[in-house]
C-alpha cells in the first residue's frame, strides 16, 4: 500500500536523506500515512477503540508500513483516534515525539485527526486546555479545528506564554510545517495550476481505475474440486441469471467516503457502470441475462439457467457506522446464495471493504470472488469473470472463519484462517487482446 506514496509525491531520489519529505515538483502532491499507529487493532476492532498489545507486537504488526513510509520520503502523518494500552495516541509523547520523530528520524509534519484533540478527554472537549497541552507536547505540530479555530489559538497562546508549552516546541512544529511547504513549493506556486482540471476523470485515469480493480480481484474457489473450474464464464452461454443486492448499485460498489460522508445507495449520484450492466455488455447479443434481487430456489430451478452470478456484500460505512461484532453481510444476502448455488452453478461476487463471514456458505458455492469496493467500475469485474484478463490478486489481509477467531495475524499460535494471508488463485486470459 505504501506505493501509492511513489504516486502521490514522485520517486524519491538516490541519496535522500532520511526521513525527509519528497515532493518531485508541482504536479505533485503531499502524501499522508495514517493513522499512526495501532488503529487497525483495536479491541474487537471498534472505532477509536484500544490497542491492547505490548511493544513488540506493535512494531512487528502495526509498525512497518511507518519505517517503509518514511524510507519513501512521506511528508505528513496523522495520529490516530484510537489508544495504546490505555494511553491515547493524541497524547502520546513516547512513541510520537520519542519513536516517530527520535528513532525513525521522521522530519515532516505530524498532524491530528479531525477534532482528535478533543478526544483525548471523556467526554471530548470537556478539558479543552489538557487536550491542547497534552497533544502538542505529545508532538503533534498541526492540529484538524473544523469549527473552533479562535478558541485553540487562544488555549495554545497563553499555554506557551505561561512557558507550560516552551518556544522550542513551537519552533520544532514550525520548522517541520515550512519544510513540507517549501518542499512542495508552495511560496513559489501558492495556487493550484488550473491547466490540470480538465485531467480530473480522464481515460488516463479511468483506464488507470479500471487496472486497479482487476489487478485488486481476489479469487478465492474455482469449482468444487480441481478438475470442475467455474471461471472464466463463457460470453455465449444461452442464459445467466444475475442475482443479488450489489448487483446494479454503484452505490454499494463505491462504499462509503463516496459523494457523501457515509456513501450511498443507488445509481442516481454518480456515473459509472454496475456488474449487472457490464454483464449485459460483456455477453453476445444472444445470451439472454435474467436479473432478479432475491429470487427463491423454485424460480431458480424452473428457468434453466446454465450460470448464476451472485453479488451481495455489506452497505456503505465509515468509521464508527462499520463497527460491527458479528461482521455479517446484509439480508437478503445469505439466503440469496442458498437458494441461487443450491439449484444453478453460480459465481458468488462479495463487495466488502473488509472479510466478512463466507465460511457457513463456502461448501454450495461453486466460484468466489473478493472483488472489495470496485467504485464506478462494474466493467473490470467482468473483464475477469469472462477472460479478457486472468485472476492475479492476492489476500492484503487474512480472512478468517468465524469472528470468535478475531484478531489473528500470522504468527498466532491461533491462526487457523477460512484463507491464508496472500491467498490467491489464478487463470489466464481465454481473449486474445
Amino acid at each position: 500500500m505504501t506505493d501509492i506514496i511513489l504516486g502521490l509525491q514522485g520517486e524519491i531520489s538516490n541519496g535522500s536523506e532520511k526521513g525527509v519529505p519528497y515532493v518531485a515538483g508541482k504536479n505533485k502532491v503531499a502524501a499522508c500515512a495514517k493513522h499512526f499507529v495501532g488503529d487497525g487493532g483495536t479491541t474487537k476492532g471498534i472505532d477509536e477503540n484500544n490497542t491492547l498489545i505490548d511493544m513488540q507486537g506493535l512494531l512487528r504488526i502495526h509498525m512497518p508500513a511507518y519505517y517503509d513510509s518514511i524510507d519513501k520520503g512521506v511528508a505528513t502523518v496523522m495520529i490516530s483516534y484510537s489508544s495504546w494500552n490505555g494511553k491515547k495516541m493524541h497524547a502520546n509523547h513516547e512513541l510520537i515525539t520519542g519513536f516517530l520523530k527520535g528513532k525513525l528520524q521522521f522530519k515532516g509534519f505530524v498532524i491530528s485527526d479531525w477534532q482528535g484533540i478533543d478526544r483525548i478527554t471523556s467526554p471530548p472537549h470537556s478539558n479543552y486546555t489538557y487536550s491542547v497541552l497534552e497533544s502538542v507536547l505529545a508532538g503533534i505540530d498541526m492540529i484538524m479545528i473544523p469549527y473552533n479555530f479562535t478558541e485553540f489559538i487562544h488555549e495554545l497562546t497563553c499555554l506557551v506564554k505561561k512557558n507550560f508549552i516552551p518556544m522550542e516546541r513551537i519552533d520544532d512544529a514550525v520548522g517541520r510545517i515550512l519544510l513540507v511547504k517549501f518542499t512542495l513549493g508552495l511560496f513559489e506556486n501558492p495556487l493550484a495550476d488550473l491547466s490540470l482540471v480538465n485531467e480530473v476523470g480522464s481515460q488516463a485515469h479511468r483506464n488507470l481505475a479500471r487496472e486497479a480493480v482487476r489487478k485488486s480481484l481476489v479469487l478465492l474457489k474455482n469449482g468444487k474440486n480441481a478438475n470442475d473450474s467455474v471461471l472464466p464464464l463463457s460470453k455465449k452461454l444461452s442464459k445467466i441469471l444475475v442475482a443479488g443486492s450489489h448487483a446494479d448499485n454503484l452505490g454499494y460498489q463505491c462504499g462509503g467516503w463516496t459523494i457523501a460522508w457515509q456513501g450511498f445507495s443507488g445509481n442516481n449520484y454518480t456515473s459509472g457502470t454496475t456488474i449487472l450492466s457490464a454483464i449485459n455488455s460483456t455477453v453476445e447479443k444472444n445470451t439472454e441475462v435474467v436479473y432478479s434481487e432475491n429470487p427463491d430456489s423454485e424460480y431458480v430451478k424452473s428457468q434453466n439457467f446454465n450460470h448464476a452470478v451472485v453479488i451481495v456484500g455489506e452497505h456503505p460505512y465509515t468509521e464508527t457506522k462499520g463497527d460491527s461484532k458479528t461482521l455479517k453481510m446484509i439480508d437478503p444476502g445469505p439466503d440469496v446464495i442458498r437458494n441461487v448455488c443450491g439449484a444453478v452453478k453460480c459465481v458468488v461476487i462479495i463487495i466488502s471493504g473488509r472479510p466478512i463471514v463466507i465460511e457457513p456458505y463456502i461448501t454450495e458455492i461453486d466460484a468466489l470472488v473478493a472483488a472489495w469496493l470496485p467504485g464506478s467500475e462494474g466493467q473490470r469485474v467482468t473483464d475477469v469473470l469472462f477472460g479478457d484478463y486472468g485472476f492475479t490478486g492476492k489476500l492484503p489481509r487474512t480472512w478468517f472463519k468465524t469472528v470468535d477467531q478475531l484478531p489473528m495475524n500470522i504468527g498466532d499460535s491461533h491462526y487457523d484462517p477460512l484463507f491464508p494471508f496472500g491467498f490467491g488463485l489464478t487463470t489466464k486470459a481465454t481473449v486474445s487482446r
